[in-house]
């Protein structure tokens, strides 16, 4: 589990095609590897994975098909930047929401409005998706918690205040861009607990 408070932008360093389907992905960052174990899991641009290997100044995930198809993991290349948030220990502070890592799909940004210091997010969805964001609930963008400002039919917007778009890859965003999405758990629950009544 993960709380969608990014802790470090990592790049992505090297790609290797180990089989059919499954690509090993390097990724350069501030951590300290000596203190990540092969098998822990690192939120990776909204993306769940799995420690296979640690260097230096990096670690290494595998990403089968599914994944490289469904998420933006599948168009990373050499120099791509991603956020980072290695996974909550018992007592750790939950500073955004309760996070998995599973993404149910991803957002287009349709508009940016800058504003001062800050900046305003347009995106849109699939329907199937749509409804389980609502008016002041929580989504994960790119493994970024955000509190949701409007909805209107499949779009939304998010505000990003300065301190996120400084430490997150958000900042650089624009139209046209996918983002892994991944909608508040509550809110699955609560639908699912309506289908079944």
């Amino acid at each position: 589990m993960f709380t969608g408070i990014v802790t470090d932008i990592g790049e992505l360093a090297a790609t290797e095609e180990r089989a059919e389907g499954l690509r090993r992905l390097t990724i350069a960052c501030a951590y300290d590897a000596a203190s990540i174990a092969i098998g822990a899991s690192i939120c990776c641009g909204g993306v769940c994975m799995t420690v296979v290997a640690t260097g230096k100044d990096s670690f290494s995930v595998d990403a089968a098909a599914e994944t490289l198809a469904v998420t933006t993991v599948g168009r990373w290349h050499t120099g791509t930047r991603v956020n980072l948030e290695r996974s909550l220990k018992m007592g750790d502070e939950l500073g955004g929401h309760l996070v998995s890592g599973h993404v149910d799909g991803l957002a287009e940004l349709v508009a940016r409005e800058d504003l001062a210091g800050m900046a305003k997010l347009t995106l849109r969805v699939r329907r199937p998706l749509a409804r389980f964001i609502a008016q002041k609930g929580s989504v994960t963008l790119d493994g970024v918690s955000l509190t949701v400002n409007e909805v209107a039919a499949d779009t939304f917007s998010v505000l990003i205040i300065p301190h996120t778009l400084a430490v997150t890859t958000l900042g650089a965003l624009k139209p046209g861009d996918s983002l892994n999405l991944e909608v508040d758990v509550m809110a699955r629950y609560a639908a699912r607990l309506m289908e079944t009544r």
